[in-house]
This record gives C-alpha cells, sequence and structure tokens, in this order.
C-alpha cells in the first residue's frame, strides 16, 4: 500500500478524532500572559492545564531577564552544535549551577527533555547491556528503550518485586554478555503523580550490581526541601545515578539537562547524538534559565506557594469523595468513571458553563471505562481559585452519577 493511502485510512488513536476534536479537546489555544487565568476561545478561564509550577512565567524579574537577554543576544546566538561551534560561558556556569543544585559533579544541557533523554539511553547502553524501566514510564523513555538493541524488561508500575524478578534476570544475561544493568524510573509520574519509590529501588542496589537513571521532570523545583527533586525528598539523591530534569515545568522554558559523575557527562558531552548533531540551546533561554534557577534557589516561597494550593485543591477534593489514585506530589488526578463520549461531556460543561479549563486523559491511555481529569496546581493560583474549583467538580460529579452527560443528553454541539 502506498505509504500516503495508509496514512489516510489509519488516522492513528488520537488522529481518528481530529475531525471534531481538533482546536477544543486537542490542540486547543490558551491565549493571553501565562496565569491561573487565560483566554479560551474568546472567554476568560480558570487554567489547570499549565506546568508553571512555581509561577516563573510572568514573574517580572524572569521577563526582564528573557527580553534583556533576546535583545543583547537574539535568538541565533550561539551559532551550531555545541561541540563545533555553540558553546559559551554562560551554558558552562548553567551546568555548573544545576550540578551545585542538584548536588551532582557534571551536568550537560539538552535542547528539548523528549530528545535528551531518548539520546542519554541510547548513549549510555549497547548490546550488551539490559535496561529495566518502570511500566509507566514517560514515552521519552519508551522511545529511548525501543532504540536499545540489548535485552529489557518491564516491570509493573512500582511494584518493588516485580523489578527484582526483572533484576534477577537481568542479572543472569550480563552475567554471560559481561554488560551493565540499567534501571529507569520517573522521580514524579506526571499523569498519576504518584512519586517512583526510590527509596526501595535504591535498597535493591545491595543486592543487585546496577545503575539508577531517573526522569525527575516533574520533581525537579518542586519536591525537597529546597526544590533539588525527588531524590532530595527521599534522601537518595547521592544514590541516583544519573538525573534527568526538565526546564520546560518548575522553570517555565525549554531544554533540560542530565548531572551524573565527571566521567559519565563528559561521555555524553562527545557520544550523545541528539546534542552532537544538534544546535546549541539559543543564549536567551540560557540566561533566562540562570535567572529563574536563581530565583527559586535562593527562595523557597515558590515553592511553598505551590505546596499552599496543591494541598488545599487535593484536600478539599478528597474531602467531596473523589479519586485522586496514588498522586504523592502536587499533580492532582481526578479520576471519573464513564466512556470517551461522557469524558467529551463533562469537559465541555467545564469550560463552557463554568469557565474552568483542565485537560483531559481517556481511551487508550486510560482504561475504556475511566476519565481522568488532570489538575496542575501552580504558586500563581489562589486559595478562591481552589474553592470555585472543588465546588464545580461537586456539581459535575452529581451530573455524571445522574446520567446527564450520557450520549443521548449531549450538552454540546
Amino acid at each position: 500500500m502506498d505509504i500516503f493511502d495508509k496514512i489516510k485510512k489509519n488516522r492513528g488513536a488520537l488522529g481518528q478524532h481530529a475531525e471534531y476534536s481538533h482546536g477544543y479537546f486537542m490542540f486547543p489555544k490558551l491565549e493571553g500572559d501565562i496565569s491561573n487565568k487565560m483566554m479560551f476561545r474568546g472567554k476568560e478561564v480558570l487554567v489547570w492545564s499549565v506546568n508553571n509550577y512555581l509561577g516563573m512565567a510572568n514573574h517580572p524579574e524572569v521577563r526582564k531577564a528573557d527580553a534583556d537577554a533576546a535583545a543583547k543576544y537574539g535568538l541565533s546566538q550561539p551559532m551550531g552544535a555545541r561541540m563545533m561551534s555553540g558553546n559559551s560561558n554562560l551554558h558552562e556556569k548553567l551546568e555548573e549551577e544545576l550540578s551545585s543544585f542538584v548536588s551532582k559533579e557534571d551536568t550537560i544541557l539538552v535542547n528539548f527533555g523528549y530528545q535528551g533523554m531518548a539520546s542519554a539511553i541510547d548513549a549510555l547502553v549497547d548490546r550488551k547491556d539490559v535496561i529495566v524501566y518502570d511500566s509507566e514510564s514517560h514515552a521519552c523513555i519508551l522511545d529511548g528503550v525501543r532504540m536499545h538493541q540489548g535485552k529489557r524488561f518491564v516491570y509493573a508500575h512500582n511494584e518493588i518485586d516485580k523489578l527484582e524478578i526483572m533484576l534477577q534476570r537481568a542479572t543472569k544475561i550480563i552475567g554471560e554478555t559481561d554488560g551493565g544493568i540499567l534501571v529507569i524510573t520517573e522521580g514524579v509520574f506526571g499523569m498519576g503523580g504518584d512519586t517512583g519509590k526510590l527509596p526501595e529501588i535504591v535498597a535493591l542496589k545491595k543486592k543487585y550490581d546496577f545503575r539508577l537513571f531517573v526522569d525527575d521532570a516533574h520533581g525537579i523545583g518542586t519536591m525537597g526541601e529546597t526544590g533539588a527533586g525527588t531524590g532530595e525528598h527521599y534522601g537518595v539523591q547521592d544514590d541516583i545515578d544519573i538525573y534527568f530534569g526538565t526546564f520546560a515545568k518548575a522553570f517555565a522554558s525549554i531544554g533540560g539537562f542530565i548531572s551524573s559523575t565527571e566521567n559519565v557527562v563528559d561521555y555524553l558531552r562527545y557520544n550523545m547524538r541528539s546534542q552532537i548533531f544538534a544546535k546549541s540551546l539559543p543564549m536567551p533561554l540560557v540566561v533566562g534559565n540562570l535567572k529563574r534557577l536563581e530565583l527559586f534557589r535562593n527562595d523557597t516561597s515558590f515553592k511553598d506557594d505551590l505546596w499552599k494550593i496543591a494541598d488545599a485543591l487535593q484536600a478539599g477534593l478528597k474531602a467531596e469523595g473523589f479519586n485522586l489514585g496514588e498522586t504523592d506530589s502536587q499533580v492532582t488526578p481526578v479520576i471519573l468513571r464513564g466512556g470517551p463520549f461522557e469524558a467529551a461531556n463533562v469537559v465541555t460543561d467545564l469550560r463552557e458553563n463554568y469557565a474552568i479549563f483542565c485537560s483531559l486523559v481517556t481511551y487508550p491511555v486510560v482504561p475504556k471505562d475511566v476519565i481522568l481529569l488532570r489538575l496542575i496546581p501552580t504558586a500563581v493560583h489562589t486559595l478562591e481559585d481552589v474553592d470555585y474549583t472543588v465546588g464545580v467538580f461537586k456539581k459535575i460529579k452529581a451530573k455524571l452519577e445522574r446520567g446527564e452527560y450520557d450520549k443521548e443528553k449531549v450538552v454540546f454541539a
């Protein structure tokens, strides 16, 4: 079959719904300054769908640093890949500051978290090695694992006994290949909000020889006493061999970083294809990320404000009987029962009649009878926002239970 004909017939799990969902359920346009309230289709809505965890996006010092750097350097400088012509003192300074913040010897910047994670996995292992990873790992991890030419084992999400079984299998294999084992998990799982069982995983190092790679995209800046992440939160940061953080969440920016020993990071600099063959991170982003790091590293009130909202939101929803799953982070999933059509009606009602914008997750990401509404609290939300949202969710839950969102009772055109 011709490739174009195949694409026309099979639009994919999400693309098959594009005709009616594009611009509303998928690819919606939130406009205006990034904050607790933004514009959606010409109407102001209360937004629980933007990963501006610490409120950095429109902090005046951040906006000034971004603007001044853009005026001074433009978006082109430095021109070229880091290895060839795109290095700078500021890139190296950001790497040094990040290393200090997360208590690692060295750091390498990556242009995008997704490509950086996939490319790092590709660089770290060869066909002799075995990867063992959590079943609910982010897509960037899954894509990195897919490139691996050696053995790989997946263990049931956060089930340490299943992880140990896979480690036993991996240990047997490397005994024959003379390779190593890389265990990959997340600090905070971005969909369910539960944290990886890092202390339990680290404890297995006493029995098995492996290196631990932690994707802490949602944990950097939000977890731990200083905001240095989930490893700090659990007191096991030193036992994380390779630490990944993104600038797309708490930093409200673009890019990411990988921190480890000086030897490992130096190896990645010379072997990670996504950085060797890609243009350097533009200077305004480097300068802006330096300012963001300076602000929340020196002032934990940003993180404190986030948690004031997160704690209030989760407590309020739980008090009304909502199922928030296993979250023990700021990520707040609200789990309801219903099919895709009911899910669409729930979200439309929230947006059109209550001016609340949150993310909808349905099958195939979750089981067919599950509606997952993911709320992302931030430091710029207010307790009034929380009270209003809890009250509205109480109403939509009652409507759902009464069948008002059933297919026969369409509430949207």
